[in-house]
């Protein structure tokens, strides 16, 4: 029972340590930077923002 309950908090460190040194890793490297205009730049001329021009396929 307690080396089970060592290896489930010890899997649970190693994935949100992993996941907080990723987090880190994108801050200092700018990909949090500007949020906005990241969103944005999924957008282009044949598609402006706000206007989806994609959709589901119809069922037939």
């Amino acid at each position: 029972m307690t080396a089970e309950l060592i290896l489930i908090f010890g899997g649970m460190l190693a994935l949100s340590g992993s996941a907080f040194v990723a987090f880190c890793w994108s801050v200092c490297n700018g990909q949090m930077a500007r949020p906005r205009e990241a969103a944005l730049t999924i957008f282009d001329d044949d598609e402006p923002v706000g206007l989806p021009t994609d959709r589901f396929p119809s069922r037939k």
